[in-house]
């Protein structure tokens, strides 16, 4: 498989026989999209879970050139979270083949997030507003591929993307009635 996998544990130990199970697994989404250039496997344990159903999460996020998908499910067991989020996936790529599968050619890669944790306080001071930052890459594209990319990524509040039409980054936001709004702002 030419793209790259990256399996990632949270509050959990990963055993070898899951680590080669997922990696054998996600190497055959290649099959559905040829342009996947990696796969980005999360799985994690959340103890505070509301559901003893919901604690073993499984996220699979896949980057190729002009395009971002992402599941996330959860179950009991982590191999049936993993296995219901590799069949929402592949739905996904379907979907994504299927209506919206062309081409920009202007050579860009897909954005790639930074995540910067945060230390933990021990010493029981109060910790900083803003828990956790991402940097990411944003796309120029209009505002129905933003619509589209916020329906694929499976984003139910917002998107932040770069309207090329209008030379300006602009948020996309889901509203209680179904329909969209778009936040364009202006330096006052």
């Amino acid at each position: 498989m030419a793209n790259n996998i990256e399996v990632v544990a949270r509050n959990m130990r990963l055993t070898d026989n899951t680590r080669e199970y997922v990696e054998k697994k996600a190497s055959k989404l290649d099959r559905y999209l040829q342009e996947i250039d990696d796969v980005r496997i999360e799985l994690s344990h959340v103890k505070a879970a509301r559901s003893a159903m919901d604690r073993q999460v499984a996220q699979i996020t896949v980057r190729g050139k002009g395009f971002i998908l992402r599941t996330e499910e959860r179950a009991d067991d982590l191999h049936a979270a993993f296995d219901a989020a590799l069949d929402k996936m592949q739905r996904q790529i379907d979907r994504y083949k299927g209506k919206h599968y062309r081409g920009r050619g202007d050579g860009r890669s897909a954005s790639e997030v930074v995540e910067e944790e945060l230390p933990v306080d021990e010493t029981g001071e109060l910790l900083p507003l803003i828990a956790r930052r991402k940097k990411f890459v944003v796309l120029p594209m209009n505002e129905e591929e933003a619509v589209e990319q916020m329906r694929l990524l499976g984003h139910d509040n917002f998107f932040i993307f770069f309207n090329a039409e209008q030379n300006s980054i602009q948020v996309l936001y889901k509203r209680r009635n179904g329909t969209y709004g778009l936040i364009e702002p202006v330096v006052g």
